[in-house]
């Protein structure tokens, strides 16, 4: 098989010709470090590792008065930021002894909003909330632009890349700094221990925000249809269990992202439900939303809760399964051939029927080079019948 044969097998639930084996992504910082700064497909190549090549792809609404904000360079799995007469934003860098810190203002008619984001080598966080009185969701809801998916740069980049991997993209995050989910967006823009008080002490202000986070996001996942992505990302680790219980989960998760999925799916798109953290608790509740896959399986060495064997046995027959590897035991500070018997693991406890891409339980910023060798290369030798 080729790489994206063997992706799109596994995401199909089916056995391929051998495990399929990949990473999250690939961080600038490793890359940096560790391999002269080499591009992510030479990453794969050098690992034997199935490619992932992410596509972040918008277009501006001109029809609404919409354009490219003609001052953005996107940055890490960035698109090109859409603005418009009403909603600009403008960025100020600010004195900061550790980090690069900057500030980004959100012009309006009627307010400007602001949030602060600082970084180091490794990453970047957000400082600032951009969300500081309830009325600000009033002014995205009036205010913020709605990207489009690009969809003839999407089908380009994919027949460009061909049979070498999987096309993977994203459900449209907030502009600047947010991710896919609408709980996950908000806990961004608003901050999750913020946002868990409100969701007891003004549940209704919740569920008005996140449903002008859903509006803004049904609209992009909308205009994907024909856009040849094999698989799109959607969700966020504020909503797993090791940040928030069931009943918050039924209530300011589910109903919202459950729509996202069902959408996408109508529009020939493929979703993988994205929970960094404690998932066991909400197996069932994450596959009842019915994504074609789930990650990222993280298990108890790394802060998650996941056993693999149990995950498989109750949802395996119903979404695919990627992830599952822990990276922080065993690409620092072991033998290969822990390593190897780490992949043989994975393979047992949730390799058997298909459905099941392995790869860390998201990124790394460090690791030794020939325990991901050892990596790759074992997973490779596990093969179905």
């Amino acid at each position: 098989m080729t790489p994206k044969q063997r992706f799109i097998a596994a995401l199909s639930r089916k056995k391929a010709d051998r495990l399929p084996v990949t990473t999250h992504h690939v961080m600038s910082f490793f890359l940096k470090k560790y391999m002269n700064g080499i591009s992510n497909d030479e990453f794969f190549d050098s690992f034997g590792l199935d490619p992932i090549r992410w596509v972040m792809a918008y277009t501006p609404d001109t029809s609404k008065g919409e354009y490219f904000d003609p001052d953005h360079v996107p940055g890490f799995l960035e698109a090109r930021r859409v603005s418009s007469d009403c909603w600009r934003i403008t960025q100020t860098r600010l004195s900061d002894p550790q980090y690069e810190t900057i500030r980004y203002d959100f012009v309006t008619p009627k307010k400007t909003l602001s949030t602060v984001l600082q970084s180091n080598e490794h990453t970047s966080w957000v400082a600032e909330r951009l969300i500081k009185e309830k009325s600000d969701i009033e002014i995205i809801a009036e205010y913020a632009t709605v990207p489009q998916c690009d969809v003839a740069e999407v089908n380009r980049l994919a027949d460009e890349y061909g049979e070498r991997g999987l096309i993977r993209g994203f459900v449209n995050f907030f502009d600047v700094y947010g991710q896919p989910g609408c709980w996950q967006d908000a806990s961004v823009l608003y901050g999750i221990e913020d946002l868990i008080m409100a969701s007891m002490e003004d549940p209704e202000w919740v569920h008005a925000f996140l449903q002008v986070l859903l509006d803004r996001k049904m609209r992009f996942v909308t205009s994907m249809k024909g856009a040849r992505f094999d698989v799109i990302e959607h969700g966020g680790g504020d909503a797993s269990s090791t940040v928030i219980s069931p009943a918050l989960f039924d209530e300011f998760v589910a109903p919202y992202d459950s729509q996202i999925i069902r959408r996408a799916q109508e529009m020939g798109q493929r979703v993988v439900y994205h929970t960094c953290g404690g998932m066991m608790p909400l197996l069932e509740r994450l596959a009842d939303m019915k994504p074609d896959a789930m990650e990222t399986f993280t298990p108890a060495g790394m802060g998650g809760d996941t056993i693999l064997a149990e995950a498989k046995r109750r949802i395996g027959d119903r979404v695919c399964m990627i992830g599952g590897f822990d990276q922080f035991h065993y690409f620092l500070g072991c033998t290969p051939e822990e390593t190897r018997k780490a992949v043989r693991d994975c393979f047992r406890d949730a390799g058997e029927g298909g459905g099941f891409i392995l790869s860390p339980s998201d990124h790394f910023f460090d690791a030794d080079l020939e325990l991901l060798k050892a990596f790759g290369d074992e997973a490779r030798n596990c093969r179905y019948d």
